[in-house]
């Protein structure tokens, strides 16, 4: 028998409305939309949170030109989105279904050609998000140096260190900036805070981007600032754009402390994306009719 999953909806709802919205944002659908075409959409590893009722909403309503930056690698929610045909750029330092395979509709574009692709390495995508937070125009590494990849990325520089005698050379790497941080997290309190724990890579997301939309399992009655023990892992709402709860928004992959990855569903989703025609398929049953049996 088909291993069935159907992805999350929301349920219970919490929005946080921001000078720069019309209105407060109340589904993953009212996400979806306003995330225009043609944004730079910065989506974590799936272990961090994938927000996976998001990214479905983002199919539904038909996004296009997406430039996703992947923070540092891409699998599932990537794949999706590239073979619904929203994404024009990605920049990434892997995309892959790990044991599951490779990602085929990531490969298949690369393949015709038909996304532009920036290669990077986890160092660097993290050191310019550091200077996006900060605010500066580049941040410096080391690590890359001697790789063929800083031949075919023409934005990035090697110059001298200006802290030392000339020939200690150091990369400098341009601060990245996104339009919009999407991404999956434990839980918000009623002050539009949102808790994230140890992933302090979304810590670095949120502050670097314009705009930062998370989906969450649920909402508490509580002000995660004022408790000690939650305070060093939480996001303040002033970063926050908009948040919704949908219990389940990561799956089928997991999140840490609620649920394990639906390794069947994954293994189902990797074979029917080996072609068009199967990803079709699974993209009018999965995605598509979970938004019409609502």
């Amino acid at each position: 028998m088909a291993h069935k999953v159907r992805l999350p909806t929301p349920t219970a709802i919490y929005s946080v409305r921001s000078t720069m919205m019309r209105g407060p944002i109340a589904t993953v659908e009212e996400i979806a939309a306003a995330i225009p075409d043609g944004a730079l959409v910065a989506l974590p590893r799936e272990i961090d949170g994938a927000a996976m009722a998001a990214i479905g909403a983002l199919v539904r309503r038909g996004a296009r030109d997406l430039r996703v930056l992947c923070v540092p690698q891409g699998g599932l929610q990537v794949d999706i989105l590239i073979g619904a045909g929203c994404v024009a750029a990605l920049e990434t330092s892997a995309v892959s279904l790990g044991e599951h395979g490779p990602a085929a509709c990531f490969q298949r574009a690369v393949a015709a050609a038909s996304l532009a692709l920036r290669d990077s390495t986890c160092p660097a995508i993290h050191a310019g998000l550091r200077a996006g937070e900060a605010g500066i125009p580049f941040m410096a590494l080391g690590g890359v140096l001697g790789s063929d990849l800083v031949r075919h990325r023409p934005d990035w520089r090697v110059i001298d260190n200006p802290l030392a005698k000339s020939g200690d050379p150091i990369l400098v790497v341009p601060a990245l900036r996104p339009d919009v941080a999407l991404f999956h997290a434990p839980k918000a309190d009623h002050e539009g805070n949102v808790w994230i724990g140890a992933r302090r890579t979304l810590m670095t997301m949120a502050h670097a981007a314009g705009t930062t939309f998370v989906t969450v399992e649920e909402v508490v009655d509580d002000n995660f600032l004022e408790d000690e023990a939650l305070a060093a892992g939480t996001i303040p709402a002033l970063y926050i754009e908009g948040v919704v709860s949908v219990p389940g928004g990561a799956r089928p992959l997991g999140l840490a402390g609620y649920y394990a990855r639906d390794d069947a569903h994954l293994a189902i989703y990797a074979a029917a994306a080996r072609t068009q025609a199967g990803f079709a398929d699974y993209l009018a049953e999965h995605i598509v009719a979970a938004r019409a049996a609502e």
